[in-house]
């Protein structure tokens, strides 16, 4: 996660928001470590600015981006199978 520490924050910024707006797109960058450390280093990050992260709004305002309802955000979403049935 430390390997982060050297790029800037804005630039790691974007290319989460960047990523996180085609997820649907590309289900397999969910799981990859790439992701989910630039999350927890981003996560961490906003923590030392005070942010609550579990708070969407906060996190979005953080990262730049512009704030969607839960409400809003919900809508329309589908439900991934991320195991195979047998």
């Amino acid at each position: 996660m430390q390997q982060f520490s050297t790029f800037e924050l804005s630039e790691l910024k974007l290319v989460y928001r960047t990523l996180h707006a085609h997820l649907m797109e590309h289900i397999e960058l969910m799981e990859t470590d790439f992701l989910t450390d630039l999350q927890r280093w981003l996560q961490y990050r906003a923590g030392e600015d005070g942010v609550d992260v579990a708070d969407h709004a906060q996190w979005d305002a953080w990262l730049g981006g512009i704030h969607v309802p839960c409400e809003e955000r919900m809508k329309g979403r589908r439900v991934i199978q991320l195991v195979k049935p047998e």
